[in-house]
């Protein structure tokens, strides 16, 4: 079933459970969020990124959306991190039914208006949108555009909510894209999400969520986080997986041989992920 982001995120903020939204690059990924998210009866939110998407071709999501169509819980197709009108058009235009517009870089009332511009443009078409506020950190160059973190201030997010409309705000409390270095240990301000959260009605979304410590995520669930993205935790099993076929095993020729092993990893972590955040069973809410 094909939701909404603002649909599928209204029931979690209502039951506070948050989803999991996992960026995939490609089919094995894809195959393993679902198989998963049906054998939990969980929601499930699928994001590209404009860059994944320019890597694999638009072609894609034709296949996301039929096999959203087709499953029996409920999905959302969003864009991650869309950074101009241009991505946010193509997303229009592949089928997205959520986009997340990043103007966090700029300043206050610039990050408004551009916000502003794509909820006028998304909303007649049934189409929901997500606005970052604050910044979340990079760990790496691979990572999303490196920035340091700035924490969202809570009554800046009231203010930009009231002006921009959206339909859900990803904040920033500490988490940081991609995987931590060795040794460091992220500390999520959780008392800065609660308050966050007693300002703000629409659901709150945490960016940077793999590779944190399970109990700081548990507890940002409990305190009203309705999506998490995690895009490197499943992308770390996954190519961890292959390295580990393809130098041990030269006999290996075909993709099966490979792709097998590394959705059977893919579909531990987004099992996990789904017991952390409260999502098992919860298809049965819609």
């Amino acid at each position: 079933m094909l939701y909404t982001l603002k649909d599928i995120l209204a029931v979690a903020n209502t039951h506070r459970f948050a989803i999991p939204a996992f960026n995939i690059s490609d089919y094995t990924m894809l195959n393993a969020v679902f198989e998963v998210s049906a054998e939990k009866n969980a929601p499930l939110i699928i994001e590209t990124h404009p860059n994944e998407i320019k890597l694999v071709g638009t072609e894609i999501c034709a296949a996301i959306l039929e096999k959203a169509n087709k499953a029996k819980f409920p999905v959302a197709f969003h864009l991650d991190h869309g950074s101009s009108m241009e991505h946010i058009f193509t997303a229009f235009r592949c089928g997205h039914t959520s986009v997340m517009i990043d103007g966090s870089h700029l300043p206050f009332a610039e990050n408004i208006a551009i916000c502003r511009e794509v909820v006028k443009a998304a909303h007649p078409l049934g189409i929901s949108v997500e606005g970052e506020l604050g910044t979340i950190g990079s760990t790496d160059a691979k990572a999303e555009a490196g920035m340091e973190i700035i924490y969202t201030d809570p009554d800046d997010a009231v203010k930009f909510v009231e002006a921009t409309g959206i339909d859900a705000l990803a904040v920033a409390i500490g988490t940081s894209h991609g995987i931590y270095p060795k040794g460091y240990v992220p500390k999520l301000n959780l008392e800065l999400l609660k308050r966050i959260k007693s300002k703000v009605s629409i659901p709150l979304v945490l960016h940077g969520g793999s590779d944190n410590p399970d109990n700081e995520i548990a507890e940002a669930v409990k305190l009203g986080v309705n999506k998490i993205n995690i895009s490197s935790d499943i992308k770390l099993a996954f190519y961890r997986k292959m390295r580990e076929l393809l130098k041990n095993d030269e006999s290996i020729r075909t993709p099966y041989e490979v792709y097998a092993p590394t959705l059977a990893v893919v579909k531990e972590v987004a099992c996990h992920k789904i017991d952390l955040f409260l999502t098992a069973g919860k298809a049965s809410l819609y």
